[in-house]
């Protein structure tokens, strides 16, 4: 009764294997992990046909056992080759094959080998048996064993290992694979050691119980399938870090681009409080502070929070995404994502500073075009006031000949002065239009946007600035400006001047440009005065200077 029993479970797991391979054949498309395990089954399929053969024939055919055991042994030996290579496709999703995997066969071919030719040397069996406790072994049988199991249990760790690497902890698929592995590998053990006695039977049914966790493994947790195996590798190519926390902010999974940001190691952080984590790392209090806020809103408000944020410790600029993950409604945790934006944030600061250089070398650029063109209406009064000075110097000669000169009376000498007096106020006037043009000038050269430095000055100073500095402009372009002043011209301003001018000088400019070219054009500037209680900040100013010269230069 017992044989039959064991005999009903060697088929059924016979059966078992044949189902579960064509259900993996069955599947498209068939990833090379699939393949690997259907190789597996073989090997299984082998063993229990070659058991079920050997039962059948010596029962009903007097046919000698061991003859079967030659075929028996091909499944068995390949056996932890090929579960091998389950393994290690497990833990790197695919693989290549390399010369140095047929080294893997050796032991194998080399037990083949010993065991067909073993009525020579009895090297694997001295005595052989269907009962494994009156099984005498050779010699060699002992290098298979030790190469067999060996091998098997380097693969479970591989999948023990890729499981953890994964997913820092072992998964459902994972479990079951490891469970049904180990059974077969103890049963076996057992009976090798004639720990208790058993028959060649409970091999290939040992595997019908590895058969069931394989079943489970596959339909119900999708251990074949590229998706879930590939998954961690995934994450870790992403270019964003990212930790996974729970509701007590405890980190339950990362990827590795996060250990690389803050030069860490998966023992470092697994299972630990973020928080602390945080503190450990010398982040600010305030950073900490902020990002404990953050997390809190993002679970009472079911939405994403995103900030940029400094780590001074480790001297970068992360863009920050606090996500919370919910599943109908039931909180399961925190997805705390990190963009590294330093290399972008550095980026910017160098544009900025090339856009300030540039600035400052287009108002240069153009403050050298305006000298050039008030060079050329100080001409103006530095010859009127050379002439002044000609005048003077006839009139001063002309007095110190009177001095002698008896013909010469005081009517003479007053007349004398008072022609000299006439042309102070033309070298007044004139100087004085020499001062305004140098103060303009240099008010423009020394002009900073970000001063905040005010001062007062009326609408009549803006207006004269504007027309020093505009007139040779205006009078190469044949434009004509009026001044419409609908306000007092004594209106006292408060603010920056040279700032004021460069705003008013861009505005003309502009309308000069809107001629395109044309002669004998108006422009008409029209001064009013209007409370709207409202400011215009120097950094507004600043803002909108910048976007003018960026299109005069596009």
């Amino acid at each position: 009764m017992v044989i039959d029993t064991e005999f009903i479970l060697l088929v059924i797991s016979t059966l078992s294997i044949l189902v579960l391979m064509g259900n993996i054949i069955r599947k498209r498309p068939v990833s090379q992990l699939q393949n690997a395990f259907a190789t597996v089954l073989i090997t299984v399929l082998v063993i229990s046909t070659g058991v079920i053969l050997q039962l059948v024939c010596t029962s009903f055919f007097n046919v000698e056992p061991i003859y079967f055991e030659n075929f028996i042994y091909i499944g068995t030996c390949m056996l932890p080759v090929a579960l091998f290579f389950v393994a290690i496709i497990f833990r790197n999703t695919k693989i290549r094959f390399k010369r140095k995997y047929l080294l893997l066969f050796v032991i194998p071919f080399l037990t083949l080998l010993v065991l067909y030719t073993n009525k020579y040397h009895h090297l694997f069996y001295k005595t052989y048996s269907t009962n494994l406790s009156e099984m005498v072994y050779g010699s060699y049988f002992y290098i298979h064993s030790i190469y067999t199991y060996g091998l098997l249990l380097v693969s479970i760790g591989i999948m023990i290992n890729a499981s953890l690497k994964n997913s820092g902890s072992f998964s459902k698929q994972t479990i079951l694979i490891i469970i049904g592995t180990m059974f077969p590998i103890l049963v076996n053990l057992a009976g090798t050691f004639k720990i208790w006695n058993m028959n060649v039977c409970l091999t290939p049914i040992s595997f019908s119980i590895a058969v069931i966790f394989y079943t489970f493994a596959i339909l119900k947790f999708n251990f074949l399938k590229i998706t879930p195996i590939a998954l961690q590798k995934i994450v870790d190519r992403i270019s964003d870090g990212y930790v996974v926390l729970d509701e007590e902010n405890t980190i339950t999974d990362f990827n590795k681009t996060f250990l690389d940001m803050f030069n860490l190691k998966p023992e470092n952080i697994r299972s630990k409080n973020f928080i602390r984590f945080l503190n450990n790392r010398k982040v600010s209090k305030k950073s900490i502070v902020r990002i404990t806020k953050s997390i809190q809103k993002a679970n009472e408000t079911d939405e994403t929070i995103s900030f940029e944020q400094h780590f001074s410790e480790i001297k970068k600029y992360f863009k920050i995404e606090i996500t919370p993950i919910k599943s109908d409604n039931n909180s399961l945790g925190i997805l705390f994502l990190l963009k590294d934006i330093t290399q972008h944030k550095e980026d910017m600061e160098t544009i900025k500073n090339n856009q300030d250089i540039l600035m400052e070398r287009e108002r240069l650029a153009g403050l050298g075009q305006l000298i050039g063109g008030i060079a050329h209406n100080l001409k103006t009064p530095i010859m009127s006031i050379a002439g002044a000075v000609q005048g003077l110097e006839n009139l001063i000669r002309e007095y110190d000949e009177s001095i002698d000169d008896p013909l010469v009376n005081s009517q003479d000498h007053h007349d004398i002065a008072k022609d000299m007096e006439e042309w102070i106020p033309k070298i007044r006037a004139h100087l004085e239009y020499m001062s305004d043009i140098i103060t303009t000038v240099k008010g423009q050269a020394v002009a900073s946007l970000s001063s905040d430095d005010t001062e007062e000055f009326t609408i009549n100073e803006l207006i004269k600035r504007v027309n020093i500095l505009m007139k040779h402009e205006l009078k190469n372009a044949y434009i004509y400006m009026n001044v419409v002043m609908k306000t007092d011209e004594n209106q006292i301003i408060k603010g920056n001047v040279n700032s004021l001018v460069q705003v008013v000088n861009n505005m003309i400019s502009n309308a000069i440009q809107a001629y395109e070219g044309k002669h004998d054009q108006n422009i008409e500037m029209i001064v009013n005065k209007k409370e709207n209680n409202k400011k215009c900040k120097i950094d507004c100013l600043k803002k909108w200077l910048q976007r003018k010269e960026k299109m005069e230069r596009d």
